[in-house]
């Protein structure tokens, strides 16, 4: 497919695509659906590398990163349990 074909069933210009592709912007989330159609790919799949992209781009220069991103883990298994109980 060439990518004035897939920025047009994106609904986006080519240039803002070549950005995506160059890691210089990040898709919308509601691309992430039309793109798993495309390309039959699993969509919790791209979700999942969309979110972790969203994430590193908070936390990259960030000298306690890592360690925030296991606080939020533990934050967020924790919610989940009590949602669960």
């Amino acid at each position: 497919m060439l990518q004035r074909e897939l920025a047009a069933k994106l609904f986006i210009g080519e240039g803002y695509l070549s950005k995506i592709e160059n890691n210089q912007k990040m898709p919308k989330r509601v691309d992430l659906k039309i793109i798993s159609n495309l390309f039959q790919t699993d969509i919790s799949e791209l979700e999942t590398l969309w979110l972790a992209n969203k994430i590193y781009e908070i936390i990259k220069e960030e000298d306690q990163g890592i360690a925030a991103l296991k606080v939020a883990e533990k934050q967020a298994k924790y919610t989940k349990s009590k949602k669960n109980d």
